[in-house]
């Protein structure tokens, strides 16, 4: 068996032509443009990068994108200030806090500081609780756009066994709550997980979502199972692996995501749709 491979290019594709109708429409409605703006604090390079990508696929579809970008010694002060002005602004409608922040500046504050109606990365404990109560109004991108891979794939997941590696809240905590909401049974696993592998085994479903170079082999995963890869890191040869061995695990699985090309196009994706809808919920259109 060699496994479907879930092309998230292609779908995220999709889903930017979507977004780009609908923004074309809020235009139309309001004269406005949906509008993000990103903060960017110090100067990682492969956070600048991730910045510079989100900004661009605003603007190819049509949408207003500003950046901010503070020195790596701003004050707490300084990046909660930039964040607070940002939600009292009524051009901006989304507002992404690109992670991480420099060591000195406590990041839970700083993303409690974003306005929730404005809160596109769905970080604020307030959407973060929302989603848990089973009413999000907006789901972090990544599980986001890895749920929709899964549907797009057409995996069934009522009844299904889906097994989370990684209890972030970022990925692994929301997707878990999102698999739930399909009727999945969800078992999350991290680093203190006894036998790991035995686990892996059960999953009908298995998303991996640690940041460890192929940490998942064939002997791991389960025989047409589908394997979404959200880890993306660097080798020392400069090339990119997930956290999944694709060339073994793809002659197991019977779908499978790659990397690069699979989860990280579905997040740039899911943070657009977020911002139209956050652009439709400042003139109090309902979220569909």
């Amino acid at each position: 068996m060699t496994a479907q491979i879930i092309d998230g290019k292609a779908i995220a594709d999709k889903i930017r032509r979507q977004v780009a109708r609908e923004a074309a429409q809020f235009r139309d409605k309001t004269g406005v443009q949906p509008g993000l703006a990103t903060v960017l604090v110090g100067d990682n390079s492969a956070s600048a990068t991730y910045v510079r990508s989100k900004q661009k696929a605003c603007e190819e579809l049509g949408m207003r994108s500003v950046g901010h970008h503070l020195p790596a010694d701003a004050t707490q002060e300084e990046v909660e200030g930039l964040v607070r002005s940002l939600g009292a602004d009524p051009a901006v409608h989304g507002i992404l806090v690109q992670l991480p922040l420099p060591g000195h500046v406590d990041a839970e504050r700083v993303l409690g500081a974003v306005s929730e109606t404005k809160d596109v990365d769905g970080f604020h404990a307030a959407n973060l609780g929302a989603l848990l109560r089973g009413t999000p109004r907006f789901v972090p991108c990544t599980p986001a756009g890895v749920l929709r891979l899964i549907e797009h794939a057409g995996v069934p997941l009522a009844g299904r066994h889906a097994v989370v590696i990684g209890r972030s809240s970022i990925v692994g905590k929301p997707l878990a709550l999102l698999l739930l909401q399909r009727d999945a049974t969800v078992t999350i696993c991290h680093s203190k997980t006894a036998d790991l592998a035995a686990v892996t085994r059960q999953a009908d479903i298995l998303v991996a979502a640690v940041g460890s170079a192929k940490l998942i082999g064939a002997d791991m995963v389960k025989a047409g199972a589908c394997v979404v890869d959200v880890g993306i890191n660097r080798l020392a040869d400069g090339t990119l692996a997930g956290d999944v061995d694709f060339a073994a695990v793809k002659e197991t699985a019977g779908w499978i995501t790659p990397v690069p090309g699979g989860v990280g196009p579905m997040t740039v994706a899911m943070l657009i749709v977020n911002t139209v809808r956050a652009a439709e919920l400042s003139i109090g259109k309902p979220l569909v």
